[in-house]
């Protein structure tokens, strides 16, 4: 636990360091949970946009792209449930007198469980080695048995509670667990109460005639009160998905563990609409999908798992997520789910106006089932940073620092250095910016040796090196240097556009 702290300072420390992620308003002291994402990291975040919008739009032909306004309708809102039920369950400590989600200790507490059981696995694996039968000891062996019931029972008991609003039950299970606080270890809890998460805000010029509204606590709802606009325009037949990026915001009880849980965020979200009783089908595909687009950056295998919802959402039939393995353990990184026909019902239901969809291929007009997938922006962003931070042992007994982002996602592709400040060496460096520029994001950069330029392009993310030199001059070839292996190649200025363009083709990445 406490090497996991170390890693998560560092990642909080280098990410402020190489101009990735400020404090807000840093200044005047801040604002809770609120961040500024600096010079690379504003790039980092646009290109990991541009691969999502690439893959979820642009490669499929029924997926169209939408960006609808922050503020809406408030009976939208009325419609969608979050007025009545957008909650989430709060608990205080009266020692600490901090604030905690109590659906979050709860969870904690069975994940620790779960650990404990993967202990128990790891230590068998390893000393039984290649005749050890995983499925076989899970099923097996005792304490494996008992940790994994507890984790199941425990989960299955809140998500009963809180599906049926049994606050009393969740304060009891709290109680019964010995759950303490994590920060002083004190067991002195409130009562549990709900909390709404939305923001309010007015519209109008005076206070006696504004309107009422709320900041949107999610995208989909734009989504949905346009899906007939964008199905007539764009002549979609079913199945077919709209797709958006774009900010939410959430009052939320406990915004801790960095950009992981923020009051101001981003998703990437597209919902998909298909016919009744074919949603399951697509929920299953949607899952895969998903999964797969994760794995293709690189990122680690291991670093993933599915999560299905003990407690289902009011609009939900079934939910999972993926979760990824952050500094602090594995959390939610993006959710899939099967929301039936609850929101495009609903919405007929307060406007009045109809939202079928009249099937050609079976002569019938119906309300369409709803999968969606959603994924916060600035988790993958954190993911993808977190993961990719390392301090590596190199062979001659040195060591160094190294962003390892996917060359697809980082900031900048290439530095260009002149060996030294003279000789015509800074004006072709100068050049090779120049030409490659109109491309790829690249920069020029002459300060100090070379050997601590690397090292500083390892650690702010940069995949590429090209050095000019001497022999440049001779024969118009230059160094270029990967990040990863640092391993060095002689190549023809001419040839540096069409191997970039190899290294950092997406259809690569993504196939």
């Amino acid at each position: 636990m406490a090497k996991q702290e170390d890693q998560f300072k560092k990642v909080i420390s280098h990410a402020k360091e190489y101009g990735y992620i400020f404090g807000s308003s840093e200044i005047y002291d801040g604002l809770s949970a609120v961040y500024d994402y600096g010079q690379n990291g504003a790039e980092l975040k646009k290109n990991i946009k541009e691969y999502w919008w690439k893959s979820m739009v642009h490669l499929h032909q029924n997926i169209v792209g939408l960006d609808a306004a922050i503020l809406m309708h408030p009976t939208t809102w009325t419609a969608s449930g979050h007025v009545d039920a957008f909650n989430d369950p709060l608990i205080d400590n009266k020692d600490s007198k901090k604030r905690y989600r109590a659906d979050v200790l709860v969870e904690d507490y069975a994940e620790k469980l779960n650990l404990k059981a993967q202990k128990e696995i790891d230590k068998a694996k390893k000393r039984f080695g290649e005749a050890f039968d995983e499925a076989q000891f899970v099923a097996t062996n005792p304490r494996v048995v008992r940790y994994k019931t507890q984790q199941k029972e425990i989960l299955e008991r809140l998500g009963k509670s809180l599906t049926n609003e049994d606050l009393d039950d969740v304060e009891a299970l709290i109680e019964e667990l010995g759950i303490a606080d994590p920060i002083t270890g004190s067991k002195n809890w409130t009562e549990v109460r709900q909390f709404n998460l939305m923001f309010a805000t007015k519209l109008g010029a005076s206070a006696d005639t504004a309107q009422d509204l709320y900041l949107r606590p999610e995208t989909a709802q734009g989504i949905f009160v346009n899906y007939l606009n964008v199905q007539k325009t764009g002549r979609m037949k079913i199945p077919f998905g709209i797709a958006q990026i774009g900010k939410a915001f959430r009052n939320e009880i406990v915004a801790r563990q960095f950009i992981f849980r923020m009051r101001e965020f981003e998703q990437m979200e597209m919902q998909f609409f298909v016919r009744p009783g074919e949603d399951q089908k697509w929920y299953e595909y949607w899952k895969e999908t998903r999964l797969n687009w994760h794995k293709s950056l690189g990122l680690g295998e291991e670093n993933y798992r599915f999560h299905d919802h003990e407690k289902l959402a009011h609009y939900a039939n079934a939910a999972t997520d993926i979760e990824f393995n952050f500094p602090f353990g594995f959390k939610e990184l993006e959710g899939i789910h099967s929301r039936t026909d609850f929101d495009l019902k609903a919405h007929e239901k307060h406007s009045g106006k109809k939202l079928q969809f009249f099937d050609p291929e079976i002569n019938e007009s119906y309300t369409p089932y709803v999968v969606e997938t959603s994924i916060g922006l600035d988790r993958m962003f954190l993911a993808v940073f977190s993961s990719a931070l390392k301090d590596e042992t190199l062979a001659d007994g040195s060591t160094r620092t190294v962003l390892s982002l996917p060359a697809i996602l980082a900031p900048v592709k290439a530095a260009v250095f002149p060996l030294v400040k003279k000789d015509g060496l800074p004006e072709i460096a100068q050049q090779i910016v120049a030409d490659l520029q109109w491309d790829f994001n690249v920069l020029y950069d002459e300060k100090d040796a070379v050997g601590k330029r690397y090292r500083r392009q390892d650690a702010a993310g940069t995949p590429f090196c090209i050095t000019v030199d001497h022999d440049t001059l001779e024969n118009d070839t230059v160094t270029i240097r990967h990040r990863d292996s640092m391993e060095q190649q002689r190549v023809a200025i001419a040839d540096l556009k069409g191997m970039l363009q190899k290294a950092l083709e997406i259809k690569q990445w993504m196939s």
